[in-house]
């Protein structure tokens, strides 16, 4: 008989504990925010070392290193154009409104550019926005550095530079803002979910 109250309070406890927590402030939780952590670690460690070394394996072998600094450099240089104006293009929500096409619901402003609006007390989600940051910064790196193995061995490293940055700046950001945007967002209004980066990635 004791255990029958005890499964009928624990029934009734899971039904009403979910409205609780939707009714609650987000708060930081340290479980999301490791795997998060963790799951940054994993995207970037897709690109460096692993597309890099996938790529020069595909390579003569006079094009090793070649293929290799590519990868490199378009991680450094993603990571400086996303802190400086990527995050905002692709984030920044100012004045956006559901269901009301303007050129927010294609592309963010410039609002956040160069990180202004983060504190050290932003939150998304459960997780730090600083965290969040990062994570969507090395799916702006290993975009790019997809490309690589279309022109391995065939372009020079300075118009692989600039390429990448055009390509960055009028194709990755504002896809993924279309996507990832939240409400406003011309993709993310009609519907359109991509958890796995299957429509900004590929």
């Amino acid at each position: 008989m004791t255990l029958r109250r005890f499964a009928g309070l624990a029934a009734l406890l899971s039904l009403i504990t979910p409205g609780l927590a939707l009714a609650q402030e987000a708060t930081l939780d340290s479980g999301d925010t490791a795997w998060m952590l963790t799951s940054t670690a994993l995207v970037l460690f897709m690109t460096i070392p692993g597309l890099a070394l996938f790529y020069a394996g595909m390579v003569r072998s006079k094009n090793v290193l070649s293929v290799m600094m590519q990868c490199f450099a378009i991680t450094g240089l993603m990571s400086i154009l996303w802190f400086a104006y990527g995050y905002s293009l692709a984030f920044s929500t100012e004045g956006m409104e559901a269901g009301v096409f303007n050129i927010n619901s294609i592309v963010g402003s410039l609002d956040n550019a160069f990180l202004s609006n983060l504190t050290k007390d932003s939150l998304v989600g459960a997780f730090p926005e600083s965290v969040f940051v990062t994570f969507q910064m090395t799916f702006a790196i290993i975009t790019p550095a997809l490309i690589v193995g279309a022109f391995a061995e065939r372009m020079k490293f300075s118009a692989m530079l600039v390429f990448m940055t055009l390509w960055f700046t009028i194709v990755y950001a504002p896809m993924a803002h279309m996507v990832w945007g939240g409400d406003g967002a011309l993709l993310w209004d009609a519907g359109v979910i991509d958890f796995a980066g299957g429509t900004v990635v590929h």
